[in-house]
């Protein structure tokens, strides 16, 4: 044992960032990391190979990736961003791997291998902690409703039905994307129609559709309040191509908000960042659509809004950090509340230690704007969070230095590189014993 100076940290990777430039340029928008991890555990149900493209790069897809490989599925990489995965020969209804607790998602295989097998045992997930309660109690409400009987002991789901799932009626009590997607992922293989009433609407559940559709399955309504699931006997292989990542996507569009600039963001689909766009275009930013791409600009000041997050298609939840981010540098006061979690505003005594003016009461956020932002040393508490603390960065005076970059990592494909493309002066460096080793701007 080491002790008093003797000993050393734990080695860590950081993001320092020297804010201050414009973004000026054209930036790749990656598929889309929700999609992709209901996806990717879908195709347990598959029998025969699925050959998914546009996959993200980031560290969320390949934790699933490797469950599934542990699970004995075979996966093949064509390519950067494409894999063929065949999950014919996994034989077990278990996945109670460490690494699940690491990412949240891993709560999709409950309903990918009940709907398989009839029977599931998961270990409880992981992910982002923002500070907001996220039960299971909704996907459980489904899963009973099809026939399986629940048990949670010592951090193991078990769900279990004697007999095939049966289809049925499910009134979600709560809009819950993960509580739709799981009982889609159930009643896939059900026997019978089952319809989700009060689902989520977000585009990631259209694109699970879609990729369900593809392989043979019967899903109809995705995209609307009401879901129909008709039980088919198999799913066979096929190809999926993911959607662009429409968090990515704004994203960048704040980021460009807040440090200024042009950004030329490619590989859209605008009509997914509707709700992002008009905020924008309330605060002096400038937005416009080309086909797949957007172009956002900014030269003059911000202005205040208000903002409060809503199940699609009102203004996502995962975008409230970054815009806060930005809000702190507009003019006047603004207010932004947060109407899908209990508490996501963890990010926030970050940012005032960098000069942001916000207070916090309940759900809401009254942020008033000051004439710039100081560099500072700032942790990440989860992914979105992360990306609003670089998005600080980028528009504050000085240096800033971003810990817990894994969490960015969950759900950002390459985000140092792309910065550094557009202009941004920003590295991940390796520090071991307090000593900086090793820099990157290719992230």
């Amino acid at each position: 044992m080491l002790s008093g100076a003797e000993k050393r940290s734990e080695p860590v990777t950081k993001y320092v960032i020297n804010g201050g430039n414009p973004l000026n340029g054209e930036v790749e928008i990656s598929g889309a990391k929700n999609a992709a991890v209901a996806i990717i555990p879908a195709a347990l149900m598959v029998d025969g190979v699925c050959r998914i493209e546009n996959l993200p790069q980031i560290s969320d897809v390949t934790l699933l990736l490797n469950i599934l490989k542990e699970m004995g599925a075979d996966i093949r990489l064509v390519n950067k961003k494409t894999i063929d995965i065949d999950c014919t020969h996994v034989g077990t209804s278990t996945a109670t791997f460490s690494s699940m607790r690491r990412i949240r998602a891993s709560y999709y295989l409950i309903g990918a291998l009940l709907g398989r097998f009839g029977n599931a045992h998961v270990a409880m997930p992981g992910g982002c902690n923002f500070g907001g309660v996220r039960p299971i109690d909704q996907h459980i409400k489904g899963f009973t409703a099809m026939g399986a009987k629940v048990n949670i002991s010592n951090g193991i789901v078990s769900a279990v039905t004697d007999v095939r799932l049966k289809g049925a009626s499910v009134y979600l009590d709560v809009v819950s994307v993960g509580a739709t997607i799981n009982t889609m992922l159930a009643a896939t293989l059900a026997d019978g129609m089952t319809v989700i009433e009060n689902a989520a609407r977000e585009p990631h559940i259209v694109d699970l559709a879609n990729f369900l559709n593809s392989m043979g399955a019967d899903v109809r309504g995705a995209g609307t309040n009401v879901i129909k699931i008709r039980g088919v006997k198999r799913l066979r292989g096929g190809f999926y191509s993911i959607i662009p990542d429409q968090i990515e996507a704004g994203t960048y569009m704040a980021a460009v908000a807040g440090a200024g600039g042009r950004v030329v963001i490619r590989d859209v689909i605008p009509k997914h960042l509707e709700c992002i766009t008009l905020k924008l275009l309330e605060m002096g930013v400038s937005v416009a659509n080309n086909g797949d791409n957007v172009v956002v600009s900014r030269s003059g000041p911000l202005l205040k809004t208000s903002i409060k997050t809503l199940p699609y298609p009102g203004f996502p939840t995962d975008m409230q950090p970054q815009m806060s981010a930005v809000l702190c540098l507009a003019e006047g006061i603004s207010t932004v509340t947060e109407g899908v979690w209990d508490n996501r505003f963890k990010y926030v005594d970050e940012l005032t230690r960098m000069g942001g003016e916000i207070r916090v009461s309940g759900r809401t956020a009254i942020i008033e704007g000051v004439p710039y932002l100081t560099g500072a040393t700032l942790k990440a508490g989860d992914l979105r969070a992360g990306a609003a603390l670089v998005i600080a960065g980028l528009c504050a005076k000085g240096t800033t230095m971003v810990e817990g970059v894994n969490y960015i990592e969950r759900g950002y494909e390459k985000m140092i590189k792309k910065l550094t493309t557009l202009g941004a002066d920003v590295k991940s460096v390796y520090f071991a014993d307090e000593q900086m080793l090793t820099g990157s701007s290719a992230g």
